[in-house]
């Protein structure tokens, strides 16, 4: 039996999913963090910008781990957390809390989990363009 192996998340492909959502959000007015993690939950690159709130950097690397542990985009989650979803009693469940807002979005390559990356400081549903922007950017 012979396997491929996946190139991983480099941090090119790092450096240049931080570009790409950043230029994104300026695109549109909007300034944000944006955090890169590898499969294994690494911190591969960071941006914040100086006008942008303190917390949004915690808020990017929140975001990138739920989309990575979870390996589905954050804007996905939301409704699986409430009472009687099925994610309700996860957050409690994991070393590391999680966060359920759209703009953490997993990056894959051939089919392949390989990182993923959180976007905060905009309204959820640009963190999640933005993010979703940088990732179609990267393929």
């Amino acid at each position: 039996m012979s396997t491929t192996a996946v190139a991983p998340l480099t941090i090119e492909d790092a450096e240049s999913l931080v570009t790409a959502a950043h230029r994104a959000a300026e695109a549109a007015g909007v300034t944000v963090s944006v955090t890169v993690l590898d499969a294994g939950g690494h911190l591969l690159a960071f941006r914040r910008d100086d006008r942008a709130v303190l917390i949004s950097g915690e808020t990017s690397t929140r975001k990138a781990y739920t989309a990575l542990q979870l390996n589905a985009p954050t804007a996905d989650l939301v409704d699986a957390v409430q009472p009687g979803g099925l994610f309700h009693s996860l957050p409690t469940a994991l070393d590391r809390p999680l966060l359920f807002i759209a703009g953490g979005v997993p990056v894959h390559r051939e089919g392949r989990l390989i990182g993923a990356i959180g976007v905060g400081g905009g309204a959820p549903d640009q963190d999640h363009g933005f993010a979703s922007a940088a990732v179609k950017a990267l393929a």
